[in-house]
């Protein structure tokens, strides 16, 4: 049985939460589909998927592999389609969404670099805090950050998203700064009431008994909260509390001085920036290299110095 079949159903199955749709939508039955489970399950002697007669869930291995698998078929695609393409120049209308914050900072600096490069695409950026329906509004591509939910879309990871405490040398002067996460309630902290990323409260990773790491959530409060990130941004720089911010969004202020993390020993481990297209297959070209661009461009260390050129 091929191996890529396998992987292909596999992740099939696991987007579209049931052998049924993934049978139907590749025209096959779905015994057909099990089958092909089955022989990939005992290759790898592990067990990627908990089938009952009402739904299709995930173990943890198979949530990693889902990712993995993904990004390999991604890649896959892409090298197939380079060479079918040949010398056939990108062109036509390409329609990408992003979180107004990340967006305005690392996303926007580089549709004009693309355009440069690929001069008969024409670009339209879409910066919204909203999860954007991509294949309902028609999106090539969306750019999240943080936690994804589940979804039929494929995912591709292009870098890290570390989170950090910060405050200013003043605050931290008139306050003091806490040395524990359990701390936290004593200060005045600056909270984004509507983020998704943080519906489950600040994240951190502690020493419980003993001795294991562990990951815990905390939800502090303080007099000010905002649905707006750049104005809690601001409000942070202006020394009115305890942020927890994004490295992206925080870094250059660190660098300057005029930001001082707080609690980096108990930083929880980082989620991820990723691109979120519609499938992996027949992608237009356009697409591809958009994709390709932004892996190049997150996959440099010397990106996250600091702002893009021009943002």
């Amino acid at each position: 049985m091929d191996r890529l079949k396998q992987l292909e159903s596999f992740v099939s199955v696991a987007t579209r939460g049931g052998l049924t749709a993934a049978a139907k939508a590749e025209g096959v039955a779905p015994a057909i589909m099990g089958r092909r489970l089955d022989a990939l399950e005992e290759r790898l002697g592990v067990k990627l998927l908990v089938r009952t007669t009402r739904r299709i869930t995930l173990t943890h291995e198979g949530s990693a592999f889902l990712e993995d698998c993904q990004r390999l078929l991604t890649e896959f695609a892409n090298a197939e389609a380079s060479v079918s393409a040949g010398g056939v120049k990108a062109s036509g209308h390409l329609r990408v969404t992003a979180p107004a914050g990340f967006g305005r900072r690392h996303v926007a600096p580089l549709v004009p670099r693309f355009h440069a490069l690929h001069p008969e695409v024409t670009i339209s950026l879409n910066l919204s805090d909203r999860v954007v329906d991509v294949t309902g509004e028609s999106f090539d591509c969306a750019v999240r950050v943080g936690d994804l939910p589940d979804s039929s879309l494929v995912s591709v990871r292009l870098a890290d998203n570390r989170r950090r405490c910060v405050a200013t040398p003043e605050f931290i002067r008139r306050h003091g700064m806490p040395r524990h996460p359990g701390e936290l309630s004593r200060f005045a902290c600056l909270t984004l009431s509507s983020d998704a990323s943080q519906t489950r409260g600040w994240a951190f990773r502690i020493t419980a008994e003993g001795g294991a790491r562990e990951l815990i959530h905390l939800r502090p409060s303080g007099p000010l909260d905002c649905s707006d990130g750049q104005v809690l941004h601001d409000w942070c720089l202006a020394g009115h509390g305890i942020a927890w911010r994004s490295t992206w969004e925080v870094e250059a202020e660190i660098d300057a001085g005029l930001l001082v993390p707080l609690l980096d020993d108990f930083a929880a481990p980082p989620n991820g920036i990723y691109a979120v297209f519609a499938g992996a297959k027949h992608l237009p070209l356009r697409v591809r290299l958009w994709l390709d661009f932004l892996k190049e461009q997150y996959g440099n260390p010397d990106f996250w110095g600091g702002r893009p050129e021009g943002a």
